[in-house]
């Protein structure tokens, strides 16, 4: 950690793989609308208009960063369940909030430039033996 910078109020490697993956607008659609519900492989494929191999793409990116859930019908193999990772989703919802939490914003401190306001300087005291 670079001197002078506070520490990070929450863990800013899963926050930064988190808005990685949530960054693509095409899985940030497929989040809200897991956000309205469970909802099958094909009824996302339908609703995006993509084809199932990159609906199929964009939801294991999603899965592999623990934002979503899996379950396969258990008569028809060709069917998953799709549905938001509750705990995954708590996270992500503190993880935002604490990062992004307005009262974290300071008055700027000038210490360099033309208006730069005098850092005072440690005071020490000698002893003389």
């Amino acid at each position: 950690m670079m001197a002078g910078i506070a520490r990070a109020p929450t863990d800013l490697q899963a926050l930064g793989r988190w808005l990685q993956v949530l960054a693509g607008p095409n899985r940030l659609l497929i989040f809200h609308l897991l956000m309205e519900g469970v909802h099958c492989n094909c009824e996302l494929g339908e609703a995006l208009g993509l084809p199932p191999n990159l609906v199929s793409h964009y939801l294991r990116a999603l899965r592999n960063a623990g934002l979503v859930d899996a379950e396969q019908d258990p008569l028809d193999a060709r069917l998953v369940y799709y549905s938001i990772n509750r705990k995954a989703l708590d996270k992500l919802l503190q993880a935002f909030g604490a990062f992004f939490d307005p009262e974290r914003i300071k008055p700027r401190r000038l210490t360099c430039g033309p208006h730069a306001e005098p850092v005072p300087a440690l005071e020490f005291t000698f002893l003389e033996r």
